[in-house]
């Protein structure tokens, strides 16, 4: 038994591990997926405004995203092959293609909203009529699959009217998970008031939601044409940089000359609302080497706080404050 040396152990050893590892590498961890940093990316190359000819102040915008694939059955069972800055995070419970339709319909619906604000504040006169949100699609296996369909329009809920998809999200902030909210929606015509339990969100247990997802049935004509093209960028959470590079690009100065990241769900009236992968974009806005962050206030700015490393953040809960707060920077 000489073939048998520590060397020829060691180094057979190391090919089953090395074996093993390629083996879970190749598979998929089923339900899971992995949120990855995405440096910042500026805002003024994707928005054209009439004569944009004009060079704005200085100081560019930029809007972070996050980038999210399946989960190796590897990087879930051993944390450090994961890359840096990446989370494992439950796996929506839809198709890619159906998750990725949702993503682009809440980016357009973003683009329309953050072009209604901008141009509110510039003062124009904006033709805008909000008649609740539009259910796209609902979470099966939840209470709400019995009660609610795709194209219902929610329109209030526990007696609040509801206008945006923030607006819901502000009535659900009341509750917890398996409390009952009383939603109100029209289909086909014809008004009707259910009682939804709210289930868990699975990024923060202690979050309620209704089993829904939901886009802002928002109708306007703009004063102004418009044009934002992201390319392949889903998700609503760019409204507040959109916003602010509008605004900067008609001619204000926004920024004073600071290098400035921003990130927060706009409604219609201007508020902010949270947004997710919070980690991942604070990192984003980091590599980028901007000045400050700006990110919906409460628990996102607590969070990117926690990996800031010096990055200034700067809560804001609606758009005028944003503009004020960047007014102030020094």
């Amino acid at each position: 038994m000489r073939w048998l040396t520590p060397a020829r152990l060691a180094a057979g050893g190391l090919f089953l591990l090395g074996a093993a590892a390629f083996v879970l590498w190749l598979v998929p961890a089923d339900g899971t997926d992995i949120l990855l940093v995405d440096p910042a990316h500026p805002v003024d190359p994707i928005v054209s405004v009439p004569d944009d000819s004009k060079t704005p102040a200085p100081g560019p915008i930029y809007f972070v995203d996050v980038r999210e694939r399946g989960a190796r059955l590897l990087e879930r069972l051993v944390p450090f092959t994961r890359p840096s800055g990446s989370s494992l995070t439950p796996a929506p419970p839809v198709s890619s293609a159906v998750e990725q339709q949702i993503g682009q319909q809440d980016m357009t619906e973003s683009q329309k909203v953050a072009a209604v604000v901008a141009l509110n504040y510039l003062g124009y006169k904006v033709q805008a009529t909000s008649g609740g949100v539009t259910i796209v699609l609902v979470e099966q296996g939840t209470p709400a699959a019995k009660l609610l369909k795709t194209s219902d329009l929610i329109v209030a809920a526990d007696g609040h009217k509801v206008t945006s998809v923030l607006g819901l999200r502000k009535v659900l902030a009341k509750h917890r998970p398996g409390d009952i909210v009383q939603v109100t929606y029209v289909r086909d015509g014809k008004r009707k008031t259910v009682a939804v339990k709210t289930v868990a969100d699975p990024q923060d247990s202690k979050r309620a939601l209704v089993g829904v997802s939901a886009r802002d049935n928002l109708k306007v004509k703009l004063p102004v044409k418009i044009k934002i093209d992201a390319g392949g960028v889903g998700g609503p959470s760019a409204g507040l940089a959109f916003a602010l590079d509008i605004v900067r690009e008609l001619g204000r100065d926004v920024t004073h000359g600071h290098r400035v990241a921003a990130t927060g769900e706009i409604a219609p009236d201007g508020s902010v609302g949270p947004i997710g992968g919070v980690k991942q974009k604070t990192l984003g806005a980091r590599k980028a080497g901007v000045d400050a962050f700006l990110v919906p206030a409460g628990e996102n700015a607590q969070e990117a706080r926690r990996y800031a490393d010096g990055l200034r953040i700067i809560p804001v809960q609606n758009f005028p404050q944003a503009l004020r707060a960047l007014a102030t920077l020094r």
